[in-house]
């Protein structure tokens, strides 16, 4: 498959998957969108589930390989973090099919997920690093790093997969409302990672 030809795919399935989700999207609705046949991408893919992995392997690798970058900067720790945190609201916020996916995918078998995300370019440990060094380099809170690094994944990610109920309950079905509360999230979630860590 030449390089255009998968992108558009990719785009087509991206559009399809925000609009549908992994259970709601059909075959046939990507390949109408991509402007292909169906039996094309059945060839390529073979099926939905090995399509929608192909996309979200594809979203965290060109994630990944943004925030490695900074993650291997010299920038401080408690800034790799704040940089971190912008770019994981980001990705969430353009593909917000992604956390359902992870949730889904850790109660089926979480072995699949933690490969794709190996696949990707993701080092879980390298963030658990970061938190320790940070902690261990300012003597500050002694909380064990996985409590923190478990925290802002909650803060990050349940916002968006808690998404319709939130909107429904919160923001009375607000769309735009919601965004706007998502972007706010930034600082909020910043500002108390600081506080774990600091102590």
């Amino acid at each position: 498959m030449d390089s255009s030809t998968e992108e558009k795919i990719y785009d087509a399935a991206r559009r399809i998957f925000i609009l549908k989700g992994m259970e709601g999207a059909r075959m046939q609705e990507i390949a109408d969108e991509a402007g292909m046949n169906k039996a094309l991408l059945h060839y390529y893919f073979r099926s939905k589930e090995n399509l929608f992995k192909a996309v979200f392997k594809d979203i965290f690798a060109k994630f990944f390989s943004r925030v490695k970058g900074t993650l291997n900067s010299d920038i401080t720790a408690k800034e790799k973090l704040m940089v971190f945190i912008d770019n994981y609201i980001d990705l969430i916020a353009a593909n917000p099919y992604v956390p359902q996916f992870i949730i889904n995918e850790i109660n089926r078998d979480p072995k699949v997920l933690k490969s794709m995300m190996l696949e990707s370019g993701a080092e879980p440990q390298m963030i658990l690093s970061m938190f320790l060094n940070e902690i261990q380099s300012n003597n500050a809170s002694k909380i064990d790093p996985r409590h923190i690094v478990v925290s802002l994944l909650g803060m990050l990610i349940f916002p968006f997969a808690g998404r319709p109920l939130l909107q429904m309950i919160y923001f009375n079905d607000d769309a735009q409302a919601y965004n706007q509360f998502l972007m706010e999230r930034k600082i909020i979630v910043k500002n108390m990672i600081l506080k774990f860590i600091e102590g």
